[in-house]
């Protein structure tokens, strides 16, 4: 999701990334969250299965709490709202949702070592069963933040992740993460405020 269709120097922006793998390696997906053009808040994760055998659920719960990556509804990222003056969470403008398949084999592919073999073009992605629960934007807030059980995104069952998924969460984080920028001490000498919640 990005709030500018353009990909603006000063976009928000909720990344679900698919990087490049050697032939019978993990695939691994990256997810971001940019903040008026700001991101470098990447965590990697190796999937438990192979996404080109079969269609899988890639969701992402969005509210004014926190910002949830779910993959087969199992939550795999928590990015919370700290609600401090220098918070990095995007909720401040409208967003745009759209897909894209783009050449990053200088850096995606095994940190560039994997190159994109051409000649496999054209590139395909498929999509079934796309479903999306949001409001309109409303300057300067949207208004379907509210108590109506409509939004069920905003209500207070929404704020917190389940006993059940904080188990599966959990998991996910002893088991499947291989890069979170809150562990990345010689990128961030000083970490980030969000990554001391």
């Amino acid at each position: 999701m990005c709030s500018d269709l353009g990909a603006g120097p000063d976009r928000d922006e909720l990344d679900f990334e698919f990087l490049g793998n050697r032939t019978g390696q993990p695939y691994t997906i990256q997810t971001n969250v940019y903040k008026s053009g700001l991101g470098g808040r990447e965590m990697r994760h190796m999937l438990w299965f192979d996404p080109t055998e079969d269609f899988h659920t890639y969701s992402i719960l969005w509210n004014n709490h926190h910002i949830v990556f779910f993959v087969d509804r199992v939550p795999i990222r928590v990015h919370k709202n700290t609600d401090k003056p220098n918070n990095f969470f995007p909720n401040k403008k409208p967003m745009y949702m759209f897909s894209s398949i783009w050449n990053a084999d200088d850096w995606a592919t095994r940190g560039g070592l994997e190159k994109t073999d051409w000649k496999n073009a054209p590139f395909v992605s498929s999509y079934k069963d796309f479903h999306a629960d949001g409001c309109q934007w409303k300057d300067a807030f949207p208004a379907c933040v509210s108590t109506t059980t409509e939004n069920w995104w905003d209500q207070y069952e929404a704020w917190s992740l389940t006993d059940s998924q904080l188990e599966d969460f959990s998991w996910v984080g002893r088991n499947l993460v291989i890069y979170d920028y809150c562990k990345d001490y010689e990128r961030y000498p000083t970490l980030p405020e969000e990554c001391n919640l």
